[in-house]
């Protein structure tokens, strides 16, 4: 019998319909994910075989990654064993690099992510299977494999070329994310100051050029004004890989509502991340004050830092961090259902790119207690088996349709080496 974690937050009604007992959103859950198993939108754990090992993993196991808290580092949060347990069918593999990199070096180092996420599937094969088209994840599931999909994270790892971008298509990268944490030359990130009140011309054709050669536009991380024109140019649905709701939590990382009620005529989805501090609001103010109190004490005690490390612990104890529960992911999906509707929601946890989920999904294993939890608030055996995994699909295979109808279309163009900074 599939293993489920019980639901920690209490019951809740949404949208008028009462909420299930215990025992019968269990067995709505679990009957939702055996259908249509959780394919999750964004998974750090190339970043962390780089960062851990220096993508030497010729040792390393997979299977079991429990014994990886090292170092002064926690445990990684996903393996094979996990996986399995979180009922995680199809899983994208960020190829993240950092933003920080000059664009030459990025464009190599993603290389090298694509390159150890490969050797990684391949040492797996009765756990893994690469996957480049809905057919391929499809198949993999049926077999009982977790298709295993790459999307890079930021537009730096493109080097500012379409061709770049093109040779990343035909190395296996199925999505891009825009921007990371910095704006670019043709991209204002939400977390970064803005250039081009959005995307330039250049990164208008960006997301053009991805939607030819059938790659997922991912508008995670990107300014509002960014997701705007990503949505004015785009002619295959978006995603967003790994963020939550602006009315529920205030990052700039999560989706405004009026870019969520443009959705429905895209066709895109929200993959609902389980990051606390973009979860729980009260975490993210909390983070704020206490920013705020580090940065008063420095400014008091200059040149003290053990002075101000004291005081800081002091005030940790008396303003103890809240808690982000599974309840408070469950408010995202919530909203971004009575805004964009049930078929644009997905699962973008971000594990391994972050130092913990909430409460009860602190790794992998997770997922299916939040499945319970939305059973438990009324949502229906269909409507979990599209957030599991089913609108995902449709998205895929919506992007793959408009790539095939726009073949006949030539590639886009720029002069080689000029910069895209100006580009009007």
């Amino acid at each position: 019998m599939r293993h489920f974690l019980l639901a920690s937050a209490a019951a809740a009604l949404s949208f008028g319909t009462p909420a299930l007992a215990q025992d019968k959103a269990e067995r709505t859950a679990a009957a939702a994910l055996e259908a249509a198993p959780v394919w999750d939108g964004h998974n750090d754990v190339p970043i962390q075989l780089r960062s851990r090992l220096g993508n030497v993993i010729n040792s390393f196991d997979f299977r079991d990654t429990l014994d990886t808290a090292r170092d002064g580092r926690e445990a990684m949060h996903s393996d094979l064993a996990r996986l399995r347990l979180g009922e995680v069918g199809a899983q994208w593999w960020s190829v993240y690099v950092s933003a920080n990199l000059p664009e030459a070096e990025a464009v190599q180092a993603t290389v090298e992510q694509i390159d150890v996420t490969k050797r990684l599937i391949a040492r797996y094969p009765d756990a893994l299977q690469l996957a480049l088209t809905a057919d391929d994840v499809e198949e993999a599931m049926a077999a009982g494999r977790i298709a295993s999909l790459l999307g890079m994270e930021g537009g730096h790892s493109i080097g500012s070329s379409l061709a770049v971008l093109r040779q990343m298509y035909d190395m296996g990268a199925r999505y891009m994310t825009l921007t990371h944490g910095k704006t670019l030359g043709w991209a204002d990130s939400a977390t970064d100051a803005p250039q081009h009140d959005g995307l330039n011309a250049f990164g208008m054709d960006v997301v053009r050029e991805m939607n030819r050669i059938g790659m997922l536009v991912d508008l995670s991380h990107v300014s509002d004004a960014a997701m705007t024109d990503a949505l004015d140019a785009a002619q295959a649905p978006v995603i967003f890989s790994h963020s939550g709701a602006r009315a529920i939590n205030g990052h700039a990382r999560n989706v405004p509502d009026g870019v969520l009620a443009r959705l429905p005529e895209n066709g895109g989805i929200v993959m609902v991340v389980a990051l606390p501090w973009y979860v729980t609001e009260e975490l993210r103010t909390h983070a704020a004050d206490r920013a705020g109190e580090e940065a008063r004490l420095k400014a008091l005690y200059p040149g003290l830092p053990d002075t101000v490390e004291a005081q800081l612990a002091k005030w940790d104890a008396q303003n103890r961090a809240p808690v982000s529960t599974i309840s408070d992911m469950a408010d995202h999906i919530d909203h971004i259902r009575a805004v964009a509707g049930i078929d644009h929601i997905g699962i973008g946890g971000d594990y391994d790119g972050m130092p913990t989920g909430p409460i009860g999904m602190e790794d992998v294993t997770g997922y299916p207690a939040l499945f319970v939890e939305l059973a438990r608030r009324g949502y229906t055996q269909d409507e979990l088996e599209k957030i599991a995994s089913r609108n995902m699909m449709r998205v895929m295979r919506a992007a793959e349709a408009y790539a095939a109808g726009a073949a006949d279309l030539p590639p886009y163009e720029y002069p080689a080496g000029e910069p895209r900074d100006g580009a009007e």
